[in-house]
């Protein structure tokens, strides 16, 4: 609606102060044209704003102009309090500001959205840490939380995936984002973007250097394109196994994203469903180990002598403990 839109203009243009009016076009899904008849419509209500022309123009308000807006409905008041059941306040040592926040905002609220957003904020719980996923280790985010508001480029010792010894690296931060309950440092290295799991950094320190991000370049971009990264990187062996239909909602879970799609689970009577995954290499199929005999590995015929010659490696070491009752 248009309203919401004039009021998404006036908000934006409080915090940012000068925008682009291509970015407020992008950032309300509208044409540029609309957002300057937006404008003129703002103007025409008496609020004080303008448009500059040029390179560095834009649209912006008259300096010293506020407006309260206490407007909020009920669907916006909740989403506010559910918010609020992240987790990731915590982790950046901020949940005693956020309850400050919450009562503030609760007590701008008018009084008939009160009650909705006091409730969602005790019948909505989000924990995103996933099943099984085991004890954390603890992660110190000061110094990583400090440098990507400081604009200061970040010296970090840091220990690889599979490796022990720590390696040193100059990065430019990004920001920090919170990936199913594990913080990642967003940063480029070398001008080239790269991830950092915060939980494998042994130290960080700032240097006197400011930061050297990539022109026009976000953390939201930034991140698409190394989730994206991770999530589409080349597929080095196809496997298909079958799997027992009673274990089938656990190895789900298990391999995720190693699925290639659902499963195939043919009669209601059959005791065995399909499944197919893309793993990086063939060695990987060893992980199938872990669902013992309820799990046959069918193709690739390399894929079933890795698991022949492991199962036999771990027959070797309890071959002795078979006698007994």
């Amino acid at each position: 609606m248009k309203s919401d839109r004039l009021l998404s203009i006036l908000l934006l243009l409080q915090t940012r102060g000068r925008v682009p009016a291509p970015e407020l076009a992008e950032r309300l899904e509208v044409s540029t044209r609309t957002v300057y008849r937006d404008i003129e419509s703002l103007s025409a209500a008496g609020v004080p704003v303008y448009a500059e022309r040029g390179r560095h123009g834009g649209i912006a308000l008259l300096p010293g102009f506020r407006t309260d807006v206490t407007g909020m409905t009920t669907d916006e008041a909740r989403a506010l309090f559910i918010l609020a059941a992240q987790g990731a306040h915590a982790a950046l040592g901020l949940d005693d500001a956020l309850g400050s926040a919450l009562r503030k905002v609760m007590a701008a609220l008018p009084a008939p959205h009160r009650p909705a957003a006091e409730l969602a904020g005790r019948r909505i719980l989000v924990d995103p840490d996933r099943w099984l996923s085991g004890p954390r280790p603890a992660v110190d985010l000061d110094e990583l939380h400090t440098a990507v508001f400081t604009d200061l480029r970040l010296r970090i010792r840091y220990r690889h995936g599979g490796e022990t010894r720590l390696r040193t690296y100059t990065v430019d931060p990004y920001g920090l984002v919170a990936k199913a309950g594990t913080w990642y440092l967003v940063a480029d290295r070398r001008g080239r973007p790269q991830l950092f799991r915060a939980d494998r950094v042994a130290s960080a320190t700032l240097t006197d250097a400011p930061v050297r991000r990539r022109a026009g370049v976000e953390l939201a971009g930034v991140w698409e394109e190394l989730r994206r990264g991770v999530e589409e990187r080349p597929v080095g062996v196809r496997v298909t196994a079958r799997i027992r239909r009673d274990r089938l909602d656990m190895a789900v879970r298990i391999l995720g994203s190693a699925l290639t799609g659902p499963p195939r689970t043919g009669e209601s009577e059959d005791e065995w469903a399909v499944i197919e995954l893309a793993l990086p290499v063939v060695e990987a199929v060893r992980q199938l180990l872990q669902f013992s005999d309820t799990l046959e590995v069918l193709d690739p015929p390399e894929a079933r002598r890795v698991m022949a010659r492991a199962a036999a490696a771990v027959g070797d070491i309890y071959g002795g403990d078979t006698a007994g009752p």
